[in-house]
């Protein structure tokens, strides 16, 4: 299993507990699909950088998480068919190794 850390952004239209039940489900995915989530963030209301689809605003949320790559495979599929979920990224943090003296 390898770590990763995945930002998902959900529309601002829906109420914040509605956001919310949308960042715990795709927890629950994970979940499900043998992930560990090592540590969550929830951001609340943001302004984004940039529109995206006419909208200024959004509800971010954070997971830093162990998973395989076919359930990342999985949340990221379960996200893409919400209509609450603007855009995702997950990303492999980078591991620092240093050097011995």
């Amino acid at each position: 299993m390898r770590r990763y850390e995945m930002m998902i952004l959900i529309k601002d239209t829906i109420e914040e507990d509605a956001a919310v039940a949308v960042f715990d489900r795709a927890k629950e995915v994970l979940a499900a699909q043998g992930g560990t989530l090592l540590d969550e963030a929830w951001w609340g209301k943001r302004r984004l950088a940039y529109e995206i689809d006419h909208r200024d605003h959004g509800f971010y949320g954070i997971l830093d998480f162990e998973a395989s790559t076919e359930a990342v495979a999985e949340v990221e599929r379960q996200l893409k068919i919400s209509d609450d979920v603007i855009r995702f990224k997950t990303v492999r943090p980078e591991i620092r190794v240093h050097a011995r003296s």
